[in-house]
């Protein structure tokens, strides 16, 4: 089977994975159909060369994609996945909608149907993602293999065994991203409360978080081994970090918070 794409779906995130696909090289444009029914999104897709449809309906009939990836929103994902029935004997299916279960694909697409279930997070529009995967017993290896190689056009990649893991992902990965922009917030206002004029405080903030990102993403020690380098005994880094790790402070606080949204995760499953 042809290496061929249907993305269903063209918005930030949709538009962010197929510019990744084709500028990675990993698809030339005349492997990839959009199918998009708002106008503008769908002549932003058809201007990187791709094929760019309204609806599933005007995909050729004896057209045969190897993946289908659906990126629309969850509460849309009913209405849309009947037209796609009619490729579920040979395609792989790729969701990026939080909360949709592998068994209401399967519910739409039949049990044969070859579903993986992935949680991103918005980095991935920069192509600086986490995204990590389920697949159900109908998705063959190859096949994973193919999608994880588009996937990685967006960032890391890592997969879970079970689907429920996917909830504790999103409370972790998915939900993170903005744990991490809180932290700069409160970083920024107490850089402020220090006496720093505030947008040298967000400079500071950011590029302290984004430098301290990537130093860990690239090096082989060990955030661990990379804090205690920082800390000197009895200097600042030190004072601070007695107020941080005093009594496992941030690690319980940011325990309790993962827990909060894993369970909230959980709750919305069952909606």
């Amino acid at each position: 089977m042809a290496d061929n794409v249907v993305l269903v779906g063209c918005g930030n995130m949709g538009f962010a994975m197929l510019k990744g696909w084709l500028d990675a090289g990993v698809l030339k444009p005349g492997q990839v159909h959009v199918v998009e029914p708002t106008d503008a999104l769908r002549e932003r897709a058809a201007g990187l060369g791709v094929q760019a449809v309204a609806n599933a309906s005007r995909l050729e009939t004896d057209y045969a994609p190897r993946v289908i990836l659906i990126a629309v929103k969850p509460q849309v994902m009913g209405d849309v996945l009947p037209a796609y029935e009619r490729f579920a004997e040979k395609a792989t299916f790729v969701s990026v909608a939080a909360g949709i279960t592998v068994e209401f694909f399967e519910k739409h697409l039949g049990k044969d149907a070859a579903i993986i279930r992935t949680i991103p997070n918005t980095p991935a529009a920069i192509g600086k993602g986490m995204i990590v995967t389920y697949r159900n017993a109908n998705v063959g290896d190859e096949d994973a293999r193919f999608v994880n190689t588009l996937l990685k056009t967006s960032g890391a990649v890592a997969s879970v065994a079970d689907e429920r893991l996917i909830d504790a992902v999103t409370a972790v990965s998915g939900s993170g991203p903005a744990y991490v922009f809180h932290f700069i917030e409160c970083l920024t206002e107490a850089a402020v409360a220090a006496g720093i004029e505030r947008s040298t405080a967000e400079l500071l903030a950011m590029q302290t978080v984004y430098g301290a990102g990537a130093l860990a993403a690239s090096s082989k020690d060990t955030p661990t081994t990379l804090r205690e380098q920082v800390t000197s005994p009895n200097g600042t880094t030190a004072a601070a970090l007695k107020v941080l790790m005093g009594e496992n402070r941030l690690q319980n606080l940011l325990t309790e918070a993962v827990d909060a949204a894993h369970q909230r995760a959980i709750e919305l499953g069952k909606v």
